[in-house]
């Protein structure tokens, strides 16, 4: 995922956050990634001066006391904020990874067993969040993140207390995205229930395992028509068959037709165990499949620093993504070219991995319009240990193997390319490779 360079009016700290460049924008704010002085990574979210009132103060203060409330594994947490600075911001966790939508959209759907871990996964999320007293009322394939260490929920600006009467919404306005929407949330009924997230949540597994949403249109209109009719049945074509029944029943039009979450999980384990897995080895392979460590922050985060003595200094480099093809006039993936030169210093000793991660300069939590990689074939060939390509993980203890990277994500680079660890951020990152290598050549 791109990450954009700071435009000369972006502010270059904020909050105590080293801010390295733009991840994300919309009509009310900017999404920065930031750092910490401890070198933690954030999303620092700003909303800009030009639209900043009371009424938007209001909202902002109402949506960091709300992700004050919520926690979870699989929410991205609040970090720090402030919605009486001058602009209003918040930081939250920064996540590594392609947004669902995107990641769909580069590298197509998902098959049924990882539909059904990602359902379980972001199921138990929800029921967690409700717990708490809290619908999150937008969820959508662009707010749920594929992180490496498994899928995360993001944006609660909608998110409303499931038993309060208090909206700063105006009367009569429908807030939400229309394509993921139940029909009693487009028809503007209050109070809302635990069921709009089932809704939401069967629309995002449908697009998940099939590419399109529940209901498609020419315009908005047509669209909300679609929703709230009765008659109009959600559109289930290229979803595996053994998830038309779940799916069906998730996108009931009547709320008390709607499985609980506690349902949903427990209907995602069966199809997961019928099989032959454990709900752990289905997770490790959709994190395996969708995880994409990511480098750029290495080039953010990086210093002109002066040549030791006796040392030959040169011109970073990186081998590019093969999907990408080769970038432009001199410029590396991801929109960066290299403008400093770095000693070269011995790495720390590790041992030799069998497989080498991937490289991808697309990173998460981004929403700035970038091209999208053309889909890849995702089939797995038949190969020994030694001959796996890079990035597919290691077979289950049942014999079977996770389905592959798809091709052109990445390839490897020299020893000789190894940095210093002079970064705590750059530290965090050689540890996660480090540890994926290890689990790559590990039957675990």
């Amino acid at each position: 995922m791109h990450i954009a360079p700071l435009s000369p009016d972006d502010p270059s700290e904020l909050g105590g956050y080293e801010l390295l460049g733009r991840i994300g924008q919309g009509g009310m704010g900017q999404v920065y990634l930031g750092e910490s002085p401890g070198g933690e990574p954030a999303a620092v979210k700003v909303i800009k001066p030009s639209v900043v009132d009371y009424e938007t103060r209001l909202r902002f203060a109402q949506e960091v006391e709300i992700l004050k409330t919520v926690w979870g594994a699989r929410i991205a947490a609040l970090l720090d904020a402030d919605p009486e600075a001058d602009p209003p911001w918040l930081a939250t966790e920064y996540v590594e990874g392609l947004d669902l939508s995107r990641h769909v959209g580069g590298h197509g759907p998902l098959d049924a067993l990882l539909t059904a871990s990602l359902g379980a996964t972001l199921a138990e999320a929800l029921a967690t969040v409700h717990k708490q007293g809290l619908l999150h009322r937008d969820l959508k394939p662009a707010n749920v993140l594929l992180g490496p260490n498994g899928p995360k929920v993001i944006d609660f600006g909608l998110a409303v207390f499931a038993e309060s009467s208090v909206s700063l919404t105006a009367a009569n306005t429908v807030v939400g995205t229309p394509s993921c929407m139940p029909p009693e949330q487009a028809n503007g009924e209050k109070p809302l229930t635990p069921a709009v997230d089932v809704y939401a949540l069967g629309a995002v597994l449908l697009f998940a395992a099939s590419g399109h949403p529940p209901y498609r249109a020419d315009n908005i209109h047509l669209l909300f028509h679609q929703v709230v009719d009765p008659a109009t049945t959600p559109d289930l074509s290229g979803a595996p068959k053994e998830l038309a029944p779940l799916l069906t029943a998730m996108l009931a039009h009547r709320p008390q037709d709607r499985p609980a979450l506690d349902d949903v999980v427990r209907q995602c384990r069966a199809l997961i165990e019928a099989q032959g897995l454990k709900v752990a080895q289905a997770r490790r392979r959709l994190t395996n499949y969708t995880a994409a460590p990511a480098h750029v922050l290495d080039d953010l985060l990086a210093v002109d620093r002066p040549a030791a003595p006796g040392s030959t200094a040169r011109t970073r480099a990186r081998t590019p993504d093969a999907s990408a093809g080769a970038p432009p006039d001199g410029q590396e993936p991801g929109g960066f070219r290299p403008t400093h030169r770095e000693p070269e210093v011995p790495a720390p000793p590790m041992p030799p991995p069998q497989v080498r991660p991937p490289t991808d300069p697309r990173l998460s939590f981004a929403r700035v319009d970038t091209p999208a990689p053309p889909p890849a074939d995702r089939a797995a060939g038949s190969t020994t240990a030694d001959q796996r390509p890079a990035g597919e993980a290691a077979a289950e203890p049942d014999g079977t193997r996770p389905p592959a990277r798809p091709a052109g994500r990445g390839s490897a680079g020299s020893s000789a390319q190894r940095r210093s660890l002079r970064h705590s951020a750059q530290a965090r990152i050689t540890a996660h490779r480090l540890r994926e290598a290890y689990a790559a050549s590990t039957p675990f």
